[in-house]
């Protein structure tokens, strides 16, 4: 009885570090196959801002796991922070709307 008890622990206990393991995996996949062009970034974040592309320029942008950051600034001199979700090969390049924030 206690072996049984114990093997299920184990079991368990090598279930969850597999399953951490391919967690991270898949972050480090997402974000070594990113496919979000700078123009997809301008482009999406202005819809989510209600801008027209035009009027705002990609300042930076760093991706991380699933999110790529991108920091954007107006035509009228205003800095906006943005988080995409998605644009990589585990979301099959789809992605969810931009969140987005005056800096």
């Amino acid at each position: 009885m206690k072996t049984t008890r114990l093997a299920r622990s184990l079991t368990l206990a090598a279930g969850a570090t597999l399953l951490l393991l391919q967690m991270a995996g898949c972050s480090t996949v997402a974000g070594s196959t990113n496919m979000l062009s700078d123009e997809r970034v301008i482009a999406e974040s202005a819809g989510t801002l209600g801008l027209a592309p035009a009027d705002l320029k990609l300042q930076s942008r760093t991706t991380s796991g699933t999110n790529t950051y991108a920091i954007l600034r107006g035509r009228d001199g205003k800095d906006y922070s943005c988080t995409i979700n998605g644009g990589n090969l585990l979301s099959f390049g789809m992605t969810n709307p931009p969140a987005c924030q005056r800096k």
